[in-house]
């Protein structure tokens, strides 16, 4: 991945505003906010200034021109510069090129479900399954409304690609939950031992230094990697 001199994806977000026209910063945040883009770039309003300061500070960006509209305060218009347009498309062409890791909180959440016990860990992965249909239908909700409006997929990409990670991410929590729920998860039994005998006492160390005497054949799988 290419070092960025403005490394925020809000100042991506700018660069495309400002391509299209030369624009003050409320407008820069009007204009994502009418088109929804909230919904796929962290966007605030001080975040936004600390961000067209950045993008200044590097050419990516200038002053155009201060406007006053009536007893408003005076607002710096800005023009991105040749050197920032280079960057928007190349750091454009880079996201929609390069697989990157991305570290997700679910994630962080299932490389250590170990923690607590698997009926625990299933009721809530099914809190979360609930959690992600309500914002399923939300999202359909929107594309509908869009739609009836003319909106066509060139403008709700970014959001049909949401709306497939949730389906995919809700396949594999319900799928999840049904395993553990039915006993068939690989490891469940000697898992779900494991949280009893810690209740009762007994330390890990102890509970590895034997794990198939005191977890069954399966508590192998449960030894952590050396």
């Amino acid at each position: 991945m290419a070092r960025r001199r403005v490394s925020n994806p809000l100042a991506l977000a700018v660069l495309s505003c400002l391509a299209e026209r030369p624009m003050h910063p409320y407008e820069i945040s009007s204009t994502l906010r009418e088109r929804g883009k909230e919904q796929s770039i962290k966007l605030n309003y001080g975040s936004l200034y600390s961000v067209v300061e950045a993008l200044q500070r590097h050419g990516l960006i200038e002053p155009r021109e201060t406007a006053r509209a009536g007893k408003r305060p005076e607002r710096t218009v800005y023009a991105i510069t040749q050197a920032g347009l280079d960057e928007f498309e190349d750091w454009l062409a880079e996201l929609l090129s390069t697989p990157v890791k991305e570290y997700l909180s679910l994630e962080a959440g299932l490389a250590f479900m170990p923690g607590l016990p698997p009926d625990v860990v299933a009721r809530l992965l099914g809190i979360r399954a609930d959690r992600l249909k309500v914002e399923l239908r939300a999202v359909d909700a929107m594309h509908e409304q869009a739609r009836q409006q003319g909106l066509v997929d060139l403008f709700l990409i970014e959001s049909l690609y949401r709306r497939h990670m949730l389906a995919a991410e809700l396949e594999f929590v319900e799928k999840t939950v049904a395993d553990l729920r039915a006993g068939t998860f690989p490891g469940v039994k000697a898992w779900a031992r494991l949280h009893e005998l810690r209740a009762e006492g007994m330390s890990l160390e102890a509970i590895f230094a034997d794990p198939v005497r005191h977890l069954g054949e399966e508590g192998r799988v449960l030894l952590p990697p050396e």
